[in-house]
């Protein structure tokens, strides 16, 4: 049997019911939640850039509340039903040494919003300093992580520069 792949990347979101069907999606300090209804057979994943954005549309669609609605929204359309859909979630890694953990923050975003939402995260694997390849099998629930070599970058941090309107230059 063929597998039918589709690769999500930072504020992308995947779903459907197929046997052949896997998403799959690269992380690093990015988080992927993978919700799925056993019932209904039906699951799907998003890949969060960053827990909150308060800058324009663009940078909306990557935060964490548009990519976890957005998917979520999705699921029922196909037939799940919100208080069926238990969770598993990856990510959050440490990728560069010497700036805010923003690993961190978006795993303490997705553990946060399930919680207030009421559905179960079955399974995570968050934070450490490497990145993740990361495969769900929507008609399952199966999900797959494998750790890459890709090595923490340590970068000396400097006091940030704030430019009007209270932006961080990096």
């Amino acid at each position: 049997m063929t597998q039918a792949r589709v690769h999500i990347t930072q504020g992308q979101f995947a779903a459907g019911s197929g046997h052949d069907l896997v998403i799959s999606t690269l992380l690093g300090s990015c988080v992927s939640c993978c919700l799925w209804d056993p019932q209904a057979r039906v699951g799907g994943m998003n890949h969060i850039l960053l827990a909150q954005s308060s800058a324009g549309n663009q940078a909306r669609a990557l935060s964490g509340i548009q990519a976890m609605e957005v998917l979520i929204n999705d699921l029922v359309k196909r037939g799940a039903l919100r208080e069926r859909l238990v969770a598993k979630a990856f990510g959050g890694a440490r990728m560069i040494s010497g700036f805010s953990d923003i690993g961190l923050q978006n795993a303490e975003f997705v553990q946060g919003f399930l919680e207030r939402e009421g559905i179960a995260l079955t399974t995570a694997s968050f934070g450490g300093t490497q990145a993740r390849n990361l495969r769900f099998w929507p008609a399952t629930g199966r999900a797959q992580q494998k750790l890459t070599d890709a090595t923490v970058r340590f970068v000396e941090a400097s006091p940030p520069t704030t430019v009007g309107f209270g932006v961080e230059l990096f």
